[in-house]
Formats: C-alpha cells, structure tokens, sequence
C-alpha cells in the first residue's frame, strides 16, 4: 500500500472540531520503514465502519498523538486507490488501542503515553494494555461465580512444583505468561506404565516436537531450555470434546453494546490441527461452526442448552475481568471449552482480539465498537 501526505487538511480538521462530528483514533507505535505497524487490513475496516457510523477515524502513532493539541498528524486510508494518506486531523474523543506486540507496549515512553490518555478527562481509551494470564486466574479465582470456569493453575517456579501438580493431574498444560496465538505452549502427559514416563510436547510453526523424560528433574531441565527464560503458567489439562479425533474450543466475542453492556459479538469453533497442541489457525487448526461440532458429540437438545451456556458463561467471565483489572474495557475475545462431560472451561482471554474470520461476527464486531462509543459519548453529553 502507498502512502501519500496531504498537507492541505488542517482547515477540514478544524472544520470537524467546530462541528462536533466525534472523532476516534486508532493507535499503534511508529515504524521506520513503513510508517506505522499494526493489520492494516483490520485498520482499514475500521476507518471504513466508522465513516458509516459518522465517525471521523484515523490511524495515529505514539510518537503522533500530543494530548496538549487541537490537531494531530495521523493516517486514513483510501480504498479507491489502496492509499494510506497522512494529514491532520482533530484530538480524539476515544483512542482504541491496537499497540500489536506487548514488548511494544511496554516500552517506557508508550506507558507513559497510554497513563497520559486513562487519566485525561476528555478522552476515552479502549482496553489499555494486553491481558497477562496469570492476573486473569487471580481475577477469576477472586469470585464464586467464576471459580468452576477456572481449571487449576499455577506459576512454574520450580521442579517441586511442578512435581506436586503432576501428583493431581497427569496432564497439564504450560503456557507464556505474555504468549500469544499459542506460541511457546507445551504439554505434559504422565504414563506411569513407560520407562521414561513424561511425554513432553512443544508447541511448533505447524506441528508438534515431543520428549520422553525418565524423571522430573529432566523434564524441568528441558522445560527451562525450552522456555527461554520465559514465565510460565501450569495448567490443569482438560480432555475436551472432539470431532473426528481432534479437540475443539469455542472462541467467543464480547463486546459492549449500544447500551454500555457486556453482549456477545459471536462464537465460533476451531478445530485443532492433526499435529498441533493448540486450535490455532495458524498452527494448523481449522475453523468450523460450533452447532454443528457440538450436535455431533451431544446431540441437538444438549448442544443448544450449550450454547446457551457458553454465551452466559463468556458474559459472566468478562465482567469479572472487568472488576478484576479495575479498568473500563470494551471488547476482548475468549477461549472456551466444553469438555467430554458437557463442562464450560476458561483459557483465555485477549484484550485486543484478532480479526474473526465468520463474516457476520466480523460485521457485528465493527459496529459494536461504534454504537459502544456512541453511548460513550452520549454519556458524557457529547
């Protein structure tokens, strides 16, 4: 995509201001070569939702948003000629933070940036900063209502403790504190019956690496190597429900809706990869329709009831993340399970969720975040 810079755009901008037309930026870090980062794919939908809505949207960096202006430098898009066009355009009512990588967001100056805009009493930002798996059990484990969602999970501190969990789970799953798309996950799977009895998976680009261990000693030994220096969470491993051999999950969308409530955007089902751990797509995993896969392991009377309970369940768990991270969010995405009992299990949860493939989930998606911060701004008598 090119990149042109209109520099005749400040009247326009101030033309907005004096109408109150409401304004949202996108915000994403710089980049030397091309200008900014971030799924240009899923920016430019959004810009394009947001002119439907009567939204003025545009793409600003942080180096770009300087809270004491009027007018900012910023990029839109345009489809007629697959151009990123740089210009001015009016401070924003509400700032959706689409920062792709954690490390990013972590930088000092993007910190300080994103504590500049939660604090500032004109401006609205949207889900400040990535999850971290091991506050969203602490968060979820703090309720009653959420506690039966949660499998058991622990920090992986040390071979004794790991030694402990494995006395009550002989299958466990250990995941990155700040993973993401299923990148770093193993597994461990005991069979008291084999001479090296710790079957070790990790996770690869498309399929799996396994190691047998003898002890667990060993099996920590490689673990540290293979972790990096990573933390990790362990997990209590669920046997969930299958289609044709291969687990699932249930990947949910919340959203807030046109009334400032928690909703569900959509659930969709993925299917694992014949040599994944995970039900990534990109690793291999395939996307299928979550009735369909449910009928076929439950039944039609007991796959509706839940889905019912998948949807109540994924609305229950994010207001409770909400209270937990004591911040005002507005969307996040779920992994969810249903185990071979008919059970509703949590993984996990995403603060900035990826794009979803399923075209009425993705149109619901755009507009949601457009009549939540049409509320947002009614509230505020905007």
């Amino acid at each position: 995509m090119a990149l042109v810079f209109n520099e005749d755009t400040a009247d326009e901008a101030a033309a907005i201001i004096q109408g109150k037309q409401p304004v949202l930026a996108i915000l994403t870090i710089e980049d030397d070569i091309q200008l900014f980062r971030g799924n240009r794919s899923n920016f430019a939908d959004i810009i394009t939702a947001g002119a439907e809505h009567g939204f003025i949207v545009y793409v600003v960096t942080v180096k770009q948003l300087k809270l004491r202006r009027k007018l900012l430098d910023g990029f839109t898009y345009d489809r007629d000629t697959d151009t990123w066009i740089g210009q001015k355009f009016p401070l924003p009512n509400l700032i959706y933070n689409r920062i792709p990588l954690r490390e990013d967001e972590l930088q000092p100056e993007v910190k300080r940036k994103i504590a500049l805009c939660v604090s500032h009493p004109q401006i609205q930002i949207f889900n400040p900063s990535f999850f971290n798996k091991w506050s969203l059990f602490k968060w979820l484990r703090q309720s009653r209502t959420t506690l039966p969602f949660i499998p058991a999970t622990r920090r992986l501190l040390t071979a004794g403790g790991l030694g402990r969990m494995m006395l009550k789970h002989r299958f466990l799953y250990l995941k990155p504190v700040s993973g993401k798309a299923g990148k770093g996950i193993m597994t461990i799977q005991l069979q008291p019956e084999k001479t090296l009895p710790y079957m070790l998976k990790i996770q690869g680009d498309k399929g799996s690496t396994t190691y047998n261990c003898g002890s667990i000693a060993k099996l920590w030994a490689r673990i540290v190597k293979e972790s990096s220096g990573e933390r990790y969470i362990a997990q209590q491993g669920i046997q969930l429900a299958s289609f044709n051999e291969r687990s699932f999950d249930l990947r949910t969308l919340v959203q807030k809706n046109r009334r400032g409530q928690w909703d569900i955007s959509g659930i969709g089902a993925r299917v694992a990869g014949s040599y994944s751990i995970t039900t990534h797509v990109p690793r291999g995993g395939s996307i299928e329709d979550p009735e369909k896969l449910l009928v076929s392991v439950f039944g039609q009377d007991e796959a509706r009831k839940l889905l019912i309970k998948t949807r109540n369940t994924a609305l229950i768990i994010a207001r409770q993340i909400e209270r937990g991270s004591r911040r005002k969010l507005m969307e996040m995405s779920m992994d969810l399970g249903v185990d071979q009992d008919g059970h509703v299990w949590f993984f996990e949860a995403n603060a900035k969720p990826m794009k979803f493939d399923e075209p009425d989930i993705r149109k619901r998606s755009l507009d949601r975040i457009f009549q939540y911060s049409q509320y947002l701004l009614k509230m505020r008598g905007l």
